[in-house]
């Protein structure tokens, strides 16, 4: 994993670049349906705010997090809707402003944590660096949500990487998260980068391997894209099994999307 100081660095510039996708929407951009059942364009931003004040409140006031919490699972198989859908009722530039605050303090404050400690979430506490690691995950995630949305095609970057090392990171919890006892033996995962370079986890002689695009192994580990349409190759039957139920997000399995569901990306490339 990259140290800390990269990661916001990189988290800033996710978010900057989504904030550059919406500045200036109208208001039919910011109605726009994406591809998360019920979340317009506003809802998405409307969920990066509030979980990115949800960390704030993580590293800053460990009793006012709480409190998130607490509210949080009175609610549990809807909270995130229920949040998005009530920040996204206040206007579009009142919107904005506190996303951009929101960014900055997080940013600022992950930044001082002692390192060592470890910051409460909804699942089990995690450090300032995975904490950042976590909000560029679901930053990239969302913004891909929006793009789709709008029809944008976005210039993938190296910062997918902190994605991917997620993605991989997160195999073990894929498997419970359905019930099923994780393989024993280390998987290893070759990906070629934006950039042409190789980035590779896990034993270079494991028997069970994946390989493929770094852009499509993210939108796979997001449930972004459908599995049957992103160029990724399973060696090994654990390794396929892995593939069909990988996630980098916490929470119970997502939906996913369609095979299909965005064929103009394979008609356009």
């Amino acid at each position: 994993m990259a140290d800390l100081a990269t990661i916001l660095d990189d988290l800033s510039s996710e978010g900057d670049d989504l904030d550059r996708v919406v500045t200036g929407l109208d208001d039919a951009g910011w109605r726009a349906s994406t591809p998360s059942p019920g979340w317009t364009v506003t809802e998405q931003i409307a969920h990066l705010l509030w979980t990115d004040e949800a960390a704030l409140a993580s590293a800053t006031d460990p009793k006012a997090f709480a409190d998130i919490v607490t509210a949080a699972w009175s609610n549990p198989t809807g909270f995130v809707d229920e949040a998005a859908h009530e920040l996204a009722r206040m206007p579009v530039a009142d919107l904005l402003t506190r996303w951009r605050d929101g960014r900055s303090r997080l940013g600022a404050a992950l930044a001082v944590v002692p390192q060592g400690q470890k910051l409460d979430w909804f699942g089990p506490p995690m450090s300032a660096t995975s904490m950042a690691t976590a909000r560029l995950m679901e930053t990239w995630a969302h913004g891909q949500d929006v793009s789709d949305a709008l029809g944008v095609t976005r210039e993938p970057s190296n910062r997918m990487q902190h994605v991917a090392y997620l993605g991989v990171r997160t195999r073990n919890f894929a498997y419970s998260v359905h019930q099923l006892t994780p393989p024993a033996e280390e998987f290893r995962v070759e990906l070629k980068a934006p950039d042409g370079s190789l980035w590779a986890w896990g034993p270079a002689d494991a028997q069970q391997r994946v390989s493929g695009s770094a852009l499509d192994f993210c939108l796979l580990v997001t449930q972004r894209r459908h599995r049957d349409d992103l160029d990724l190759t399973a060696t090994g039957a654990d390794a396929d099994q892995w593939l069909g139920l990988a996630q980098a997000f916490a929470g119970p399995p997502g939906t996913g999307r369609a095979p299909g569901q965005f064929e103009s990306d394979r008609t356009a490339s």
